[in-house]
């Protein structure tokens, strides 16, 4: 059954590069935003016709698309969520105007805008009553929201003056295209929140200053929908995401661990009362990690990282049940999104894995079956495998790509180290025109690795690179390259490293510790921890990591960094870094250059103009693919 290869994710989207001018590209359905209605009985979507995404509604008993919303040409859509009733909210941004409409479908599919935002606008909620609508809004914003979007151009006095995103309420009745009005302070940034049962007001992840830095200390708070008066309820010890009020208003519950990056959600789930109070972790010792949670009629529903494996579970605090999940179902891992009905029972998500591309799946929670078949056809890239290994008393597991056909002699292989360091590599389809199917299609191997400091082992395993960057985590990489070595045929003396943001800090510190690689790429890599922390935008991230500020124990910011130990490397490298990157600044990269210069190491540097985090444009990533298969060709392939 396809359940059990498949894998959750929400907008399945890859990066396309230069196809091979002999292959055929294959057009792949996507399904973006996905939401499902309150009874269950409804699927919303963003899917293309006519070569743009239109909002989609299908059955979800059978998938069968029964209505299509694009009421605005111009625009892109997001937010999709269903009101009680069954009605559909959505967001349509129109880019050129720098506008987005908050608009509202009933069941008849008719569309009105209930109000225009002159700016951002995301996460769009439905109150409990149906009568209101709240939505972040980020008014003049002057850039995308997130640390990974391009930052603004540092000039004149800076630090004056930050995006804020703020909660606004609006009337769903209201005959009249609302003014925007925010209702959460001025100087309050907004991350996340929830409605609370009377319609009263929100349970909110909130900070107070630069919104891109300080998600790290954020606390979790209430706010009143009328006054817009804020009161802490707690203030954790970890990052916390997806807060979640109990049906009966009285507990919250959101997923706290060590998170390195907003959006790549990981931890064990919290409850604390909604009065105020010390937060409990019901799933402590957990060897998983939980990514999505719920608060449903039916009780608290999630979805947890399992090794190679995603887990749709069923949360009952209190109750012993390894520990306090009740297994519901499991696939081959993804990225792990999932929605549920208002009464927990029906679940939908779209999965997908290396080798499958993506479909809707729907149905009881312990029971999901296949509803869409537009890429049944699409045929695989890659073959893909899930390997295991043991290194230093840890569980470590990764995931290894190469040709459908072994081949009959020893091949290259290139291992590409994830960022975060919190996050972990899950399966997405592979298309033949990103980077990892142009190298399987040139003959090498990927290897894909989940170190020490990943998910998917539970809390301590990600927790278990604190204050040691590059030791155990790049010591379980090696050692997962030496399995990798006992069950496909690679080369060892044709080994290449490659990644991106914390895994361009691996490429350029593993650049100093190790010779056994051929070719490196890095890209928005760390080669200084001391000057990274005074130059970046995001300095908080690194204090539950290290401890203490780098101006308070510099030598454990210095015993990371590549450059103080420039002399041993020896490896080919290609640099690429994004001109306005805030999380990662140019800077770091450019001293890496300089370093590898000075010590006669071939190194190319392209840093691309007004590119943010990882350089996520199109015409720009194809650039980038290009020149590091070409580097991988020089240096790796083309060893010995």
């Amino acid at each position: 059954m396809r359940l059990k290869s498949a894998a959750f994710a929400s907008a399945a989207i890859l990066v396309s590069a230069i196809p091979a001018a002999s292959q055929t590209v294959p057009v792949i359905h996507q399904y973006g935003a996905l939401a499902l209605s309150p009874a269950g009985d409804r699927i919303a979507t963003i899917e293309a016709q006519a070569g743009r995404g239109v909002v989609t509604l299908r059955n979800a008993a059978d998938g069968k698309v029964v209505g299509t919303l694009d009421p605005c040409a111009s625009c892109g859509y997001s937010g999709l969520t269903f009101a009680p009733g069954g009605d559909l909210v959505f967001l349509a941004r129109d880019y050129k105007a720098g506008t987005v409409a908050l608009d509202y479908a009933d069941a008849k599919g008719k569309v009105r805008t209930l109000a225009t935002v002159r700016g951002i606008a995301q996460t769009p909620r439905v109150s409990p009553d149906g009568r209101r609508v709240a939505l972040l809004v980020t008014l003049g914003a002057a850039k995308e929201s997130g640390a990974t979007q391009a930052g603004v151009r540092m000039i004149g006095e800076i630090g004056e003056h930050n995006d804020e995103q703020r909660l606004a309420v609006f009337d769903v009745a209201a005959s009249t295209v609302a003014d925007v009005q925010p209702v959460s302070p001025q100087g309050r940034y907004v991350y996340e929140y929830d409605w609370t049962p009377d319609g009263r007001g929100f349970v909110a992840t909130t900070a107070l200053g630069n919104g891109d830095n300080n998600w790290w200390v954020a606390t979790l708070d209430a706010i009143d929908a009328q006054s817009g008066a804020v009161r802490q309820i707690a203030k954790p010890a970890t990052q916390l995401n997806q807060p979640r009020v109990s049906p009966d208003g009285r507990t919250i519950a959101y997923i706290g661990g060590l998170m390195s990056d907003f959006g790549s959600i990981g931890g064990d789930v919290f409850t604390v009362p909604f009065a105020g109070g010390t937060p409990r972790n019901v799933t402590a010792g957990a060897k998983e990690t939980v990514t999505t949670i719920d608060w449903t009629r039916g009780g608290l529903r999630t979805v947890s990282l399992v090794g190679d494996r995603v887990r749709l579970g069923m949360l009952e605090p209190g109750r012993a049940v390894a520990p306090g999940f009740a297994q519901a179902a499991s696939a081959s891992a993804g990225d792990g999104r999932a929605v549920f009905s208002a009464d927990g029972r029906i679940a939908a998500a779209v999965m997908q894995d290396y080798e499958h591309a993506p479909a809707i799946y729907a149905g009881p929670v312990a029971a999901l079956r296949q509803l869409t078949h537009d890429n049944d056809s699409v045929q695989p890239s890659v073959a893909a495998r899930s390997v295991s290994w043991k290194n230093e008393g840890f569980d470590v597991q990764g995931w290894l790509l190469g040709p459908r056909t072994v081949p009959s002699a020893k091949a290259p292989m290139i291992t590409m180290v994830h960022g975060g360091p919190s996050a972990a590599s899950t399966p997405g389809f592979v298309m033949p025109t990103t980077m990892v199917g142009q190298l399987v299609n040139a003959g090498y191997y990927i290897f894909l690795p989940n170190p020490r400091g990943s998910y998917g082992q539970g809390e301590a395993f990600t927790a278990a690179n604190k204050r040691d960057f590059g030791g155990g985590d790049l010591r379980d990489i090696l050692a997962g390259i030496d399995a990798v070595e006992k069950v496909a045929p690679v080369d060892d003396g044709r080994l290449g490293l490659g990644g991106c943001s914390y895994g361009g800090f691996m490429a350029m510190w593993a650049n100093t510790q190790t010779n056994r690689f051929k070719g490196i790429v890095a890209g928005a890599g760390l080669s200084d921890w001391v000057s990274y922390y005074g130059t970046n935008g995001i300095d908080q991230w690194m204090l539950p990591f290290f401890g203490k500020t780098m101006y308070e124990d510099m030598k454990a910011y210095q015993d990371v960094s590549a450059v103080y130990f420039a002399k041993k490397a020896k490896t080919p490298t290609f640099i690429y870094v994004g001109e306005r990157d805030i999380e990662v600044p140019p800077t770091q990269s450019i001293e890496w250059w300089h370093a590898l210069k000075d010590m006669n190491v071939p190194v190319s540097l392209v840093i691309y103009p007004d590119a943010g985090h990882c350089v996520p444009a199109p015409e720009q990533s194809r650039d980038v693919t290009q020149r590091a298969i070409a580097w991988y060709d020089k240096y790796v392939k083309a060893a010995r």
